[in-house]
């Protein structure tokens, strides 16, 4: 049961990097460029539901599996940068 939450996470990871993508690459420059702003609020909220959903996880996971606070940070840092979260799923793969 418990890999299972960093199993959650990285899902959950994944799906939050996908949806910055999104935002960053297409609902922006739309947004921006061809004067379409529906797709950066219904994909900024999509992603903003995300990201609070793997922050939670990421709470989750620090207490249940005794994460240094280091690790966290790092883990968070991550969800902020674009690609982040896919390079943060190399890293907890090795976790299962």
């Amino acid at each position: 049961m418990g890999k299972s939450t960093i199993g959650l996470l990285r899902r959950i990871g994944i799906i939050e990097g996908i949806s910055y993508l999104i935002l960053l690459f297409i609902a922006m420059p739309l947004k921006y460029f061809a004067d379409f702003p529906i797709f950066v609020q219904i994909f900024g909220m999509a992603h903003g539901v995300l990201f609070v959903l793997f922050v939670l996880m990421l709470v989750v996971v620090w207490f249940k599996h005794r994460w240094p606070f280091i690790r966290v940070v790092g883990a968070f840092i991550a969800s902020l940068l674009p690609f982040g979260t896919f390079v943060l799923d190399t890293r907890l793969r090795k976790d299962l």
